[in-house]
């Protein structure tokens, strides 16, 4: 598996729902919250396609969280909003729109990751796609349960990645434009440093 490359990369956030974001027990859900906004602001930084997807808004999932509309005002809007089918692969909508970035690496977070994540990462790797699913920004109800679906996608080929991991790869060099912007997000959000 390649690392990823900003040109030949897009951002797909799955789930990242006020009501989910509740089921999180196997990480601390703020470390969530944080690393979702961290990919969704890098997205942003480097002109990244930057899917989101969401099930069932109307119903106890609730809706994306707030935040992710103030980083990502359009692609929030654009949403994909699934009826509640479970792996979001499946609905035509949501994989016709990750094709459509023309992309070749995928880089899913969601939650939960044994439900939302797992399966649509190995669907699209199952389909060539070079998936990177991003570890710290999806959570499940317990780590056993997380631990299940990270042995589900290895095998399957998926690359499992820290969100700092990924956005040092993003970054290729700190004092690029793009590092340089990159370092601020991990900062602010990842390690809380402020700077």
């Amino acid at each position: 598996m390649n690392k990823a490359v900003g040109n030949r990369a897009a951002m797909i956030l799955i789930d990242h729902q006020v009501g989910t974001m509740n089921w999180i027990g196997s990480v601390d859900k703020a470390t969530v919250q944080a690393n979702t906004r961290a990919l969704a602001k890098a997205a942003v930084a480097l002109d990244l396609p930057l899917v989101f997807t969401s099930s069932q808004e109307n119903h106890m999932q609730g809706p994306l969280t707030p935040d992710l509309e103030e980083i990502a005002p359009a692609a929030f809007a654009a949403r994909v909003r699934r009826p509640g089918i479970v792996n979001c692969w499946d609905d035509p909508a949501f994989a016709a729109k990750c094709r459509d970035t023309g992309r070749e690496q995928l880089i899913m977070a969601g939650v939960t990751t044994d439900v939302c994540l797992a399966p649509p990462a190995i669907s699209a790797a199952e389909e060539g796609f070079d998936v990177f699913a991003i570890v710290d920004a999806s959570g499940s109800p317990t780590a056993l349960t997380d631990e299940m679906a990270f042995r589900r996608m290895d095998r399957a080929g998926v690359e499992l990645m820290t969100t700092s991991a990924l956005i040092s790869e993003l970054a290729v060099g700190w004092s690029s434009e793009h590092g340089t912007k990159l370092m601020k997000i991990l900062g602010d959000e990842v390690l809380g440093t402020g700077h």
